[in-house]
């Protein structure tokens, strides 16, 4: 208040009792002491909102319920192996590629059963892995050389492959020993022996081999003579015509199948001829 204005103007107050409900006065815009406006309401604090919310998050749960049930319905059943799967698609391919005319019926497939291969045994392994042995050759006797006993023991042994008694082998050695020494021989007289295998060659006609049999007498051909064990057969064969051969000598028996200019000259190796095939017969 000035100081020149009379005692008895007071001041009143200029705020009506009554507060005012204009939107714009000025009390409310202007100045410190400005009234707050009134709260405003939020969305979610709506109550329309809050119902289709919970709507919503219902209708999910559910869905979520219906696919766990689902999965858990599904878990027992196996699932095909991939190999089995393919398989499957390799087979049905086959069936479309098929060029038979016949489509009525897809023709079954079998799968073989697998089979275990048996074990080989200790034996069986030690006969697989051994080599084979070449025949020993028979040790020399009676003065012959290595040549010669190998030829003897091939005669030997056609004897007794045919079943010839022991006397038998005992005439055919010493007929060897005196035809030929014991060497198989081809012939000058025929030069289509010297193509075959052999161990020195004679001059006696067209006689070739161990026993110096003749092709033209029909003992064989020459190749087959050449060959010791033909040899040997086609004097064995000889000698069991011989009648009675089994009770002559030596020479005699010799003699009757070879006719030779010389009968007697067998029995000189009656005993080394004895010795030899018992040395291989053994």
């Amino acid at each position: 208040m000035h100081p020149d204005d009379p005692s008895d103007q007071k001041l009143t107050d200029a705020r009506p009792t009554t507060p005012s409900d204009d939107a714009a006065s000025t009390e409310r815009t202007i100045g410190r002491h400005r009234a707050l406006d009134p709260p405003r309401r939020t969305l979610l604090g709506s109550t329309p909102v809050r119902v289709a919310l919970a709507t919503g998050v219902t209708c999910c749960l559910s869905l979520v319920a219906v696919a766990s049930a689902r999965g858990n319905d599904d878990s027992p059943r196996t699932v095909e192996p991939l190999a089995e799967a393919v398989a499957d698609r390799a087979g049905i391919a086959d069936e479309r590629a098929s060029r038979s005319l016949d489509r009525d019926a897809a023709p079954a497939r079998i799968l073989p059963s697998p089979t275990a291969k048996p074990t080989p045994t200790p034996t069986a392994v030690r006969k697989a892995a051994k080599k084979p042995v070449k025949p020993r050759r028979p040790r020399p006797v009676a003065g012959l050389d290595q040549a010669q006993m190998d030829n003897a023991k091939i005669i030997v042994d056609v004897g007794l492959e045919m079943k010839m008694p022991r006397r038998a082998l005992v005439v055919a050695l010493a007929t060897a020993m005196q035809e030929s020494n014991l060497y198989n021989l081809a012939s000058d007289v025929l030069p289509e022996s010297a193509q075959y295998p052999n161990q020195g060659s004679g001059s006696d006609h067209d006689s070739v081999g161990l026993f110096q049999q003749r092709p033209s007498s029909g003992w064989g051909t020459v190749a087959q003579l050449m060959r010791p064990s033909y040899a040997a057969r086609a004097f064995y064969t000889a000698l069991n015509e011989i009648p009675g051969w089994q009770d002559m000598s030596v020479t005699a028996a010799a003699q009757a199948v070879q006719i030779s200019a010389y009968p007697d000259a067998y029995a000189q190796h009656e005993d080394r001829a004895t010795t030899v095939a018992a040395a291989l017969t053994a």
